[in-house]
């Protein structure tokens, strides 16, 4: 039996890429640990993180927490992608597991969305582990989001 091809969206913003990549940009915390978006298509999306010293945990590996955050950040946007111009995504739960030891030069987070719906969208996305050009599936989640209508994607006061 083979595994059915994800599903292909079409996203509703034309600008969708640059509204990824706009929301992604007003993130500190991606700026704390230096991620960046890497890839954007609609219901897909990629964050790359170079590795240094700041992100490891005490065996030197990158921290789980580092590794959930851009796992995380790469399937909420994969969501946003998809979202209506006045709507913007908050993660509601996600189910994480640390399959190998994030060790090497970059991580890379690969996330799509799996459902889209009007109220949640459903996602998957894996970690990968780069060193020397190879890659080392690290990590693999699956994610809840809940499309927040009429809530613009700017910073609460």
């Amino acid at each position: 039996m083979s595994v059915p091809a994800p599903p292909r969206f079409t996203a509703p913003v034309a600008d969708f890429a640059a509204r990824v990549r706009d929301s992604f940009a007003r993130q500190p915390a991606m700026h704390l640990i230096g991620a960046a978006v890497s890839a954007i298509e609609p219901g897909y999306c990629e964050v790359t993180l170079p590795v240094t010293e700041k992100v490891t945990q005490q065996h030197g590996f990158v921290h789980g927490g580092i590794t959930g955050m851009i796992a995380d950040s790469a399937a909420g946007y994969a969501a946003f992608s998809l979202m209506p111009a006045d709507a913007s995504p908050l993660t509601v739960e996600y189910k994480i597991n640390m399959l190998n030891p994030a060790h090497g030069d970059a991580l890379v987070a690969r996330a799509r969305v799996v459902k889209a719906g009007r109220t949640l969208v459903i996602t998957q996305g894996d970690v990968f582990a780069v060193r020397d050009g190879a890659e080392q599936l690290c990590a693999t989640m699956q994610q809840t989001l809940i499309v927040m209508r009429g809530v613009p994607d700017t910073r609460r006061a």
